[in-house]
């Protein structure tokens, strides 16, 4: 197998390990996703049945990038890797709960909410439970699904999560448990399960010993990628499932674990010795990414974790730029240094899409843009709303919703609530309708709705009648039949048709590379599109445009030139991550994250002053702090740049002209 000696030491031992559990502390830039692959066709190559391996992603796209090049390695190539078993672990979990839902109790027809569906089922039920007339303010229904959705990931008590993350929440904890637990029954009632129910009910088959063993003993190998950004709930599968498989392979940089926010934890990777006794660890330092200077700065930051697996990243890139600390005078400053080094870097040869400026809040970027925007310097900005959040998506695939579970009743409200004539009262009455009449979507031609509205329930019972016969086969065909219908109301419904209208092309073209419509709702639901068309910005001739980025959404990334601006305390660390050891923490390993993104040129701003928005008119403004990630030994790593500030007058007298008595013109005015 001579290609193995396309891999560095570390990596081939990561590779061909055999035997027991293995942790690979895989440093930014050092070729994990590579070594995930080649350890795909190793095994393959051993004679592995590709099937009875399980590679668990973040997302479908890493899943496929990593069995696209192992099946360049193999010789029978995608014909093999195609039978892996590869996704998220949510998609996963959605696979085989369709095997296993009798041994859970759902429906084997059962649909999936997205973020926003959730949210509305627990305002439904809230307003039913009359939470909204308490005299003081109930949680909103964002706040009770993340209250909901962190004690699920967590594994801790409601209790306890309000007290730590939710305090202002702690007055409602009865409330509140009395709200999740009819969340939980109305979702079982209608067959519907949100995106954790998905990992709950894989996790509570495996605490089941015969059905663990069965589940478990369908695969000889787990690879887990990006293991820093698990939660409780995933850690509790991993485990569940090494009862029967014990060739467990998870790969992760815990210097890289920034997702606490979503309930993931660092310690499943810190405690994955303890929790997987006699582990291998096998670490990857050479990165293939930075230069040496990058590296050395970032090493130095993240020396100051207080708990870490130690590591020294290295490159054979050396360099004699070191990374730039510029202390600007304010925010405009900043601004204005960032963009002449943008097009400094873009006159070198360097094209705006191989350069980035990352920051840890959206708004971050705000004056930044407006400046971008003067100076007609195209940008795309990353960290905004993800394609299922668009509200035309969401309406397209709730008639395919219906089709595959009917008792679906938010996805009934959505499409009935499209239709003239149709108010949430008479949604109600049409979904009761369904239900007595065994849930076939076609009964809605026999409802007797209000005048208003029966020429459109007349069309969307032809809708259903020429798609029910068609059962769950050709998903295109569906969506294409369905467009027919809500063209014309998504024209009358939306501001700005025609950018929008790229989104349900993009959903139909998807469609066509399936042959069954719960695999598409499933994929397109659990791992959709990143962004929708009626967010980008006006095409340019060039094709080129600068990146914009939140820390967090440019994780995985990396650019030739990166600008992580507004290093100043408060920011960076942001005020509201600081409140215990564990969230500063976080926020170091977050700084580590953008630095390490930087392939040739790294610059850090600072701005000394910001101005109160409130005082705009005037002078206010207060003093910040450097980022305090940033010691004596780390400012020792980079070049200080204090950019020289024009000379203010000091005495305002020197302008004063005795001919020019400004108090009488005032008084002069009038007259």
């Amino acid at each position: 197998m001579s290609w193995l000696n396309d891999l560095n030491p570390q990596q081939r031992a990561a590779v061909m390990h055999s035997g027991g559990p293995l942790l690979v502390v895989a440093g930014a830039g050092t070729g994990k996703t590579k070594t995930l692959a080649y350890r795909v066709a190793y095994l393959i190559s051993q004679g592995i049945d590709p099937a009875r391996i399980l590679l668990l992603t973040f997302t479908r796209r890493a899943a496929g990038e990593m069995l696209e090049r192992a099946s360049t390695i193999v010789a029978r190539g995608a014909l093999t890797t195609g039978r892996v078993w590869g996704g998220t672990f949510h998609s996963i979990a959605h696979r085989l709960l369709r095997l296993y839902a009798d041994a859970v109790g759902i429906s084997r027809d059962f649909t999936v909410l997205d973020q926003g569906d959730a949210e509305n089922l627990v305002h439904i039920i809230r307003h039913e439970m009359g939470l909204h007339e308490k005299e003081k303010r109930f949680p909103r229904k964002g706040t009770c699904l993340a209250v909901y959705s962190r004690c699920v990931n967590s594994g801790d008590d409601l209790k306890d999560v309000l007290q730590r993350d939710f305090p202002w929440c702690d007055g409602w904890e009865t409330e509140l448990r009395s709200l999740f637990k009819q969340y939980v029954v109305r979702k079982q009632e209608r067959s519907v399960l949100d995106y954790d129910d998905l990992l709950l009910y894989w996790m509570t088959l495996l605490e089941n010993g015969r059905l663990a063993e069965e589940i478990g003993g369908r695969f000889d190998h787990i690879l887990v990628d990006e293991y820093q950004d698990t939660n409780v709930v995933q850690a509790r599968i991993l485990l569940g499932m090494r009862k029967t498989c014990r060739d467990i392979m998870v790969v992760g940089d815990d210097a890289q674990s920034i997702y606490r926010f979503r309930g993931a934890t660092v310690r499943n990777m810190l405690d994955f010795s303890t929790q997987f006794p006699g582990a291998t660890i096998v670490k990857l330092e050479q990165n293939y990414r930075s230069v040496t200077p990058i590296l050395d700065t970032a090493n130095l930051l993240i020396a100051g974790a207080s708990e870490r697996f130690t590591k020294d990243l290295w490159s054979e890139r050396e360099s004699d730029q070191l990374p730039r600390l510029v202390l600007c005078k304010d925010t405009t400053e900043q601004d204005e240094y960032v963009i002449d080094r943008v097009l400094r870097h873009y006159e070198e040869g360097i094209p705006l899409r191989r350069q980035a400026i990352l920051f840890r809040a959206s708004h971050l970027s705000d004056t930044l843009e407006v400046e971008l925007a003067r100076r007609n310097i195209p940008y795309h900005k990353y960290g905004g709303l993800r394609f299922l959040e668009a509200a035309h998506v969401k309406d397209l695939l709730a008639f395919l919703r219906v089709l595959e579970n009917p008792r679906d009743e938010l996805a009934w409200f959505r499409l009935l609530e499209l239709l003239d004539g149709v108010g949430p009262t008479t949604a109600s009455r049409i979904v009761e309708h369904v239900d007595g009449a065994g849930g076939d979507p076609r009964a809605i031609r026999s409802f007797a709705g209000p005048p208003a509205a029966r020429a459109g329930l007349g069309d969307l019972a032809q809708v259903f009648d020429d798609l029910v016969p068609m059962g769950a086969k050709n998903p295109e065909a569906q969506v294409e039949r369905i467009r027919r219908f809500y063209d014309p109301v998504f024209e009358r419904t939306y501001d700005n048709p025609a950018a929008r209208v790229r989104d349900l092309i993009s959903l139909e073209q998807i469609a066509s590379g399936y042959r069954s419509r719960h695999q598409f709702l499933a994929d397109v639901q659990l791992d959709p599109p990143t962004s929708t068309s009626d967010l980008a910005a006006s095409p340019y001739l060039d094709e080129d445009w600068l990146v914009l980025s939140t820390i967090h959404s440019a994780k995985g990334c990396e650019w030739d030139v990166v600008y992580v601006i507004h290093a100043a305390d408060g920011f960076l660390p942001s005020d509201l991550a600081t409140g215990s050891q564990e969230e500063i923490e976080e926020e170091r390993r977050l700084v580590y994250v953008a630095l390490t993104r930087a392939k040739d040129h790294l610059y850090v701003t600072w701005p000394l002053r910001y101005y109160h928005k409130w005082y705009a008119l005037g002078d206010g403004h207060s003093y910040a702090q450097l980022c305090r990630f940033f010691t004596k030994d780390v400012l020792d790593s980079v070049e200080e740049v204090a950019l020289a500030a024009p000379e203010e007058k000091d005495d305002p007298g020197s302008f004063y002209d005795p001919d020019a008595d400004i108090q009488q013109r005032m008084r002069d005015m009038w007259e």
